[in-house]
């Protein structure tokens, strides 16, 4: 009793300004990792794990954006949505590693500090919080539209403050010259990163596992389904998400006698879009035929209640 979903988006939007900041913040992920070997700066490396976050934010949210354009085949009914979350838990994965290196080597650095070119370090970290400003405003039109570019929006925005902390830090040693300044810098931004990174990699977990989207609980759907005056019961309801970004949802409904089906899957439709932001429905609408049993059944562990399906 399901019927037809189209899973293409009715516009792509904003995809020219993802474009952009990805070139100009890949560009610059480079230039500040020569930089960082070249003046010596652990904090320069630490901001470049970060910026290689941004990299990784932008580049999912044009993944997203060029992907979804697939439609589904007959190898893949869902489409291609899902390489989304296995690119953020590759490039989470990596960025784990690089944290931890440099972590590993502040600590080397605090046993025994090395020289800190510190107005070539200066002069890089001012170039990146000009890149991290463009980027922002690059993208913050698309912010309020789409969850991707909000995503990477955010990611910029961080960066933005970690570029004015390696400023900071650049100023403070060429006026006092303490070279420890330079570990303790990277270390705060390696752990501001390995916050987020986890972050990251748990939401993506979350979607290949097919967890209930953030921002969703299934007791209020059910309740929701629940609350229409001709709907009786519902189990076997699963909600999950097929990406970040598109929650999906599955439900036997049993209804009164009597009621039109089609025009009760259409009404509880539009109620969960409207209430959840669902849009990929698929209600099985049965008919009570058991009496007082299906509306007093309580579900076993997995959601069924004790009645047999058509």
């Amino acid at each position: 009793m399901g019927h037809d979903h189209d899973h293409l988006p009715s516009e792509i939007r904003h995809e020219k300004p993802l474009w952009w900041a990805l070139g100009l913040t890949s560009t610059f992920l480079l230039v500040e990792v020569v930089g960082a070997f070249w003046t010596n700066s652990l904090a320069l490396l630490s901001d470049a794990a970060h910026m290689a976050t941004d990299t990784l934010a932008l580049m999912i949210a044009l993944v997203a954006v060029r992907l979804s354009r697939r439609p589904p085949d007959a190898r893949r009914t869902y489409g291609y949505a899902r390489l989304e979350a296995l690119g953020a838990m590759v490039n989470g994965a990596l960025l784990f590693v690089v944290a931890a290196y440099i972590l590993w080597e502040a600590i080397a650095r605090f046993r025994q500090p090395v020289e800190i070119a510190s107005t070539g370090m200066l002069v890089i970290a001012a170039i990146g919080l000009a890149i991290n400003l463009i980027s922002m405003r690059l993208l913050q039109a698309g912010s309020g539209e789409s969850l991707n570019v909000k995503g990477a929006y955010l990611e910029v925005w961080a960066d933005m403050l970690g570029s004015v902390a390696v400023i900071v830090g650049a100023l403070l040693i060429r006026w006092t010259g303490w070279k420890v300044i330079d570990p303790i810098l990277a270390v705060l931004i390696g752990l501001w990163v390995l916050p987020r990174t986890w972050v990251l990699m748990r939401e993506a977990i979350n979607v290949l596992l097919e967890g209930v989207p953030k921002g969703i609980q299934v007791d209020a759907v059910r309740a929701r389904l629940c609350a229409h005056p001709d709907v009786r019961d519902v189990h076997d309801l699963h909600v999950w998400a097929l990406a970040s970004s598109t929650p999906a949802l599955t439900a036997h409904v049993v209804m009164a006698d009597g009621v039109d089906a089609d025009g009760l899957r259409r009404q509880l439709g539009s109620a969960l879009h409207e209430d959840f932001g669902i849009d990929h429905v698929t209600l099985q609408v049965e008919v009570d035929h058991c009496g007082d049993d299906c509306a007093d059944g309580r579900p076993d562990a997995q959601g069924h209640h004790g009645h047999p399906h058509a």
